[in-house]
C-alpha cells in the first residue's frame, strides 16, 4: 500500500501511536485506534492493511536509521583500513547511541518495550545476529592487516554482541532520562571498548 501523507493520514499514525504506546501491539485495538482519531472502522481500513501495517509504519523509519548509521559506521571502518590508517576506531555502537537513539528515547522505546506479538518482538535478536553476520565478514579483512590475534567464531561472536546491544539498549527499555542514559554511556564505553580492541588487536 503506498504512503499517504495527508493530513488524516497523520493523524491515524497519531493516534496509532497512542494506542500501542498504552496497549502495547498485541493489545492494540483497532476500535479503539479509530476512535482516537474519530474515524469509522471502514475509513481506517482506507489508511492501513491491518494493525501490522500500521505498527510497521511507525516503527520502520527508526529501524532504518540504525541499519543506515550502522552501515556508514562498517563503510568508515573498511575505508580507514584500506587507507592504513593509525585510528581504526574512529567511533563504535556507542556512539550510534549517543547520536541516534538517546536522543529520540520515545521513538525507540515503541520499538523496544511495546513489540510482543507483532514481527518486531525480537528485534534486539535479530539486530544482533545482522551485527554478528556483519562482523564476521569484516574480521578476515582485519586479520589481512595484521589485526584479530585470535579468530572468533560465531557462537562467541554473538554471545558478544548480545551483551553489547543489550546492554546499549537497556537505558531505553527501562525509561531512563536521557541524561541518565548518557551518564551510563559513558560508563558502558569504559567497560566494553577496551575489550573490544584487546580481541580485535588494536
Amino acid at each position: 500500500m503506498p504512503k499517504d501523507k495527508t493530513v488524516t493520514h497523520i493523524k491515524v499514525l497519531a493516534a496509532a501511536r497512542e494506542e500501542f504506546m498504552e496497549y502495547g501491539y498485541e493489545n492494540a485495538s483497532m476500535r479503539r485506534i479509530g476512535q482516537r482519531c474519530d474515524m469509522t472502522a471502514a475509513g481506517l481500513y482506507r489508511h492501513c492493511k491491518d494493525k501490522a501495517g500500521l505498527f510497521g509504519e511507525l516503527v520502520s523509519p527508526s529501524i532504518e536509521k540504525i541499519d543506515a548509521w550502522l552501515e556508514a559506521h562498517i563503510n568508515r571502518s573498511i575505508q580507514t583500513m584500506e587507507n592504513e590508517t593509525i585510528d581504526l576506531w574512529k567511533d563504535s555502537e556507542i556512539d550510534m547511541m549517543r547520536d541516534l537513539i538517546y536522543p529520540n528515547m520515545e521513538e525507540y522505546r515503541l520499538l523496544l518495550t511495546k513489540a510482543q506479538g507483532s514481527p518486531y518482538e525480537n528485534y534486539l535478536h535479530d539486530l544482533t545476529q545482522k551485527r554478528q553476520e556483519k562482523m564476521l565478514s569484516f574480521l578476515p579483512l582485519l586479520q589481512e592487516k595484521g589485526y584479530v590475534p585470535h579468530m572468533i567464531d560465531a557462537k562467541e561472536m554473538y554471545l558478544l554482541l548480545s551483551a553489547y546491544t543489550t546492554a546499549l539498549f537497556e537505558p531505553v527499555i527501562h525509561g531512563y532520562t536521557e541524561e541518565e542514559a548518557y551518564r551510563c554511556s559513558e560508563m558502558l564505553e569504559e567497560f566494553f571498548l577496551p575489550g573490544w580492541k584487546q580481541l580485535l588487536g588494536f
